[in-house]
């Protein structure tokens, strides 16, 4: 029989939950377990007690109040369980966009016949889209109870739009079946929408993953919170100006950060490198991904 592997904590976890390790990972089907196996959850006392945040803060000097939104409580119970149940990681790279904003100038007099702006934006969800294709495990989502991985024949990827009423997520459906004029047009009619609060329920939720654009505001980089039942988020902050060394000559290339976070119970590190490397490559060549 194999010996399975876990630390004297976990087994004793375990015996405390009367969970049989042998039987879990014969059904797991692994040799390792680890607490989160075991489905151990934050105690009162650590995580879950937050009764010394209540303060009278007045008493301390002038303050005024607030209520939250009732959309923005539902948004702030959601992240906190996200944080609080996922083992998160977020991998950082950063990708070349000298071909990118050379095909936008040389496009600009067709995106003003059109009538559709040309952003960066575009170019990232259609690489994106090429991505999840590329990397499955990435276009999935775990169950509640971690023991079923669902991976998605489609690819619907999310745009994080700030708007003065809270954080609002539309969704571009079938991504990857999509031109980037398509994908530009749609960009700024869901942000406006978004904006007007005139999303309807059908252009929200389903998204394979999600993308939080912080570049137009600003920063280097950040660690943007994975947003369940999406398995990863993508973040992207602003370009930055990078030398980079040709043989012995020091070249200035504008580089835009990017920011991957990711389930660790789902993706591994080494895979979570590999996919954004690819991305990046894409974003470098973007020819690759309009063939």
């Amino acid at each position: 029989m194999t010996e399975i592997i876990a630390s004297p904590s976990t087994r004793r976890m375990a015996r405390d939950q009367n969970v049989d390790i042998d039987a879990l990972a014969k059904k797991l089907g692994r040799t390792t377990i680890g607490p989160e196996d075991i489905g151990a959850r934050p105690s009162m006392t650590t995580a879950g007690d937050t009764s010394n945040w209540e303060v009278d803060h007045s008493k301390y000097g002038p303050v005024t109040t607030e209520p939250m939104s009732r959309f923005a409580q539902v948004a702030a119970r959601n992240m906190a369980a996200a944080q609080a149940m996922i083992p998160a990681v977020t991998h950082h790279d950063r990708a070349d966009i000298r071909a990118i904003e050379g095909l936008r100038a040389s496009l600009k007099t067709q995106a003003q016949a059109r009538g559709v702006k040309l952003t960066a934006l575009a170019f990232h969800v259609a690489a994106l889209a090429r991505a999840l294709r590329n990397f499955p495990r990435f276009n999935a989502s775990l169950s509640s109870d971690g023991q079923v991985l669902t991976l998605k024949d489609y690819v619907h990827i999310g745009i994080a739009v700030d708007t003065p009423h809270g954080l609002m997520v539309p969704v571009i459906r079938d991504a990857d079946h999509k031109g980037l004029w398509e994908i530009a047009a749609e960009i700024a009619d869901l942000a406006a929408r978004a904006q007007a609060r005139k999303i309807a329920p059908a252009q929200m939720g389903g998204a394979s993953m999600t993308i939080t654009n912080l570049g137009g505001i600003g920063g280097t980089a950040f660690t943007p919170i994975v947003n369940p039942p999406e398995v990863a988020i993508l973040g992207i902050t602003r370009t930055e100006t990078v030398t980079v060394w040709d043989d012995d000559t020091p070249r200035p290339v504008p580089m835009v950060p990017l920011d991957l976070s990711y389930d660790h119970r789902v993706i591994n590190g080494a895979d979570a490198a590999r996919f954004l490397a690819y991305y990046a490559g894409l974003i470098g060549d973007p020819r690759k991904m309009l063939i």
